[in-house]
């Protein structure tokens, strides 16, 4: 947490400043009280000038209290606001920058969690309670010690007890407890976020039941986490209650200064502020006690923040160099998601300037992973990814980037407008090149047949189907323009119509593009220069498709199975029954 919040620390430091003053200032109406009960104890008249005077202070004291603990909570709040949005900046930073993998192991409640409500979670820490325990606890204990330091370790009593339970809060079952809390907190989110994103499916395919059944379960796990929490908790709060209730507290100062009082240690007079004060001492240490909880948050809160912003990035170079050329290469290349099992083993492929070159093979032969290296989505474990005779790891990512576009099948679009998403990488293009890049994705129509055509706002205004998105994501990298090409399934949602003409934009290189193509249709790869045959990790075969069917090996049996399954969807009318 310090280290976090040292960039805040003069704004931190006016915070609990402020609130010393405001406490100071907040003792002149006890004060005040005190003295007029000395006064008016005294023998003989009292005193009206100087009764008016103390009562003129006191009330001087509280309007200066109001100003600046105002002036402490506003500031607290703005340091507050300023500090979450540093975190959520810094949170967002640095997801930008890990590995993809990354966050295929993690649900997205979980994360939504941390940047959400684990940052929202450090609000009553920051805005609150070091300037109100200061204010509250400090200044009036170092005034009852001016007045009797006997009374004021007596009037301490109850204090001592109730902060002798707090540890019984933070044992290590305590603790574990808590951090079920957190886990089952975090159940709940995914399951909610995992629902609402599958819904279509889940309604689709009849498993509703199933699927509430898993959000129940979730929130009974939940609850009994929360109940057995309490179970535990609930004898120790009590004890601080009682110990820091106004009843008890009065008993320990009226017996300990009666006794002091009795033996001639103290003046009547001087018991007043105990009484007052001694009260208020219990207040900020009841407040920690039924915040405590809030407290616990927090710091596990951060923790997770910090983990987050602990996981390790990209590395960017210390001194990137420039590419000479758009050649691509990949040199032994080997990649696992996980330390022990590989996808990608001894990958050797040379994608030349000017070329398309389509990756085949079965589900889950590792076409994704190895299109993903390229972007630099992952570095490999062993090998390397080669542009231009430079690695991969040896240029920086905005240098990368405005070399290497890609167009994926899950497409995501900003809420923003049309416009802005398809001129994303190239923020400031005109509207002309934007509507050229449309048309040649064979988007434009359909853009303007929105609201307000271009400038419709996404998600907002207007939805787009799936087909209809990944055409404004070709449409953006068009207009990225950029010489290296990568495109996974780019036209997996579209009509083979709309996918020939788009595809047949996408694979004619401009001049010496470079294009690497994963195709869902193999009946798209036939003007491809090149054919790389995955399976199992490894390179197969490779070749142009006219030389790997007349191989007739991997690739040919690859091919005729998968025209035997389109042959198998195409509805046939039988022989003999005619259609009336």
């Amino acid at each position: 947490m310090a280290r976090l919040l040292r960039p805040y620390g003069w704004s931190f430091a006016a915070v609990v400043i402020l609130q010393v003053i405001g406490a100071v200032a907040g003792l002149a109406p006890l004060l005040a009280v005190v003295e007029l009960g000395r006064t008016l104890l005294s023998p003989g008249p009292p005193d009206h000038g100087h009764v008016w005077t103390v009562v003129i202070a006191g009330a001087a004291g509280l309007f200066v209290r109001l100003l600046f603990t105002a002036a402490s909570s506003g500031i607290g709040h703005v340091l507050d606001g300023q500090v979450q949005l540093s975190f959520r900046r810094q949170l967002a930073a640095r997801l930008g920058r890990v590995p993809i993998g990354w966050f295929s192991r993690r649900r997205t409640g979980e994360l939504a969690k941390v940047v959400g409500e684990d940052v929202s979670a450090v609000h009553p820490f920051i805005a609150h309670t070091p300037g109100d325990l200061v204010a509250a606890f400090v200044v009036p204990l170092i005034y009852l010690f001016t007045v009797d330091w006997r009374l004021t370790l007596i009037t301490l009593i109850p204090v001592v007890l109730a902060v002798a339970l707090v540890p019984l809060m933070m044992t290590p079952a305590r603790l574990r407890e808590q951090e079920e809390f957190d886990a089952a907190m975090g159940r709940i989110a995914s399951s909610a976020v995992e629902f609402v994103q599958g819904i279509s499916v889940v309604k689709a395919f009849g498993g509703s039941e199933r699927a509430h059944r898993r959000f129940r379960t979730a929130a009974d796990d939940f609850a009994g986490t929360f109940f057995r929490w309490v179970r535990a908790v609930s004898a120790i709060a009590a004890g601080m209650q009682l110990a820091l209730s106004p009843p008890f507290v009065l008993l320990v100062v009226l017996i300990g200064g009666a006794a002091l009082i009795m033996n001639g240690g103290l003046t009547p007079p001087d018991l007043l502020p105990f009484l007052l004060l001694g009260l208020g001492l219990t207040a900020p240490v009841a407040a920690l006690g039924h915040g405590f909880d809030d407290m616990q948050a927090a710091r596990r809160a951060v923790g997770r923040i910090r983990d987050v912003l602990a996981v390790r990035s990209l590395p960017e170079p210390a001194r990137p160099v420039a590419p000479r050329g758009h050649r691509v290469e990949l040199r032994g290349v080997r990649f696992g998601y996980e330390a022990d099992h590989e996808v990608l083993r001894g990958i050797d492929l040379v994608l030349e300037p000017g070329t398309v070159t389509a990756v085949v093979g079965p589900s889950g032969s590792g076409k994704s992973t190895l299109v993903q290296l390229l972007p630099r989505f992952f570095d490999p474990t062993h090998g390397s990814v080669v542009l231009g005779g430079a690695d991969l790891r040896e240029l920086g990512s905005q240098d990368l980037y405005r070399l290497v576009s890609f167009v994926f099948q899950d497409v995501r679009l900003l809420r923003a407008s049309v416009a802005e998403n398809i001129a994303l990488a190239v923020p400031h293009a005109g509207h002309d090149d934007v509507v050229r890049a449309a048309r040649l994705a064979n988007v434009h129509e359909r853009i303007l047949e929105l609201p307000r055509g271009y400038e419709t706002v996404l998600h907002e205004e207007a939805g787009l189907s799936g087909g209809e998105a990944q055409r404004i994501s070709i449409a953006r990298a068009l207009l990225a323009a950029t010489p290296v090409l990568v495109l996974d399934e780019a036209t997996a949602f579209a009509d083979p119509h709309t996918e020939q003409a788009v595809r047949r934009t996408l694979v004619t290189p401009p001049g010496d593009r470079t294009v690497l193509d994963i195709a869902h249709r193999l009946e798209t790869i036939a003007d491809a220069d090149t054919v790389v045959m995955l399976e199992n990790g490894s390179i197969v075969e490779r070749g142009t498709p006219a030389e790997l069917l007349a191989r007739n090996g991997k690739f040919a049996a690859f091919w005729r199975s998968h025209r035997s399954a389109v042959a198998g969807e195409v509805e046939t009318v039988p022989q003999g029954d005619e259609p009336r």
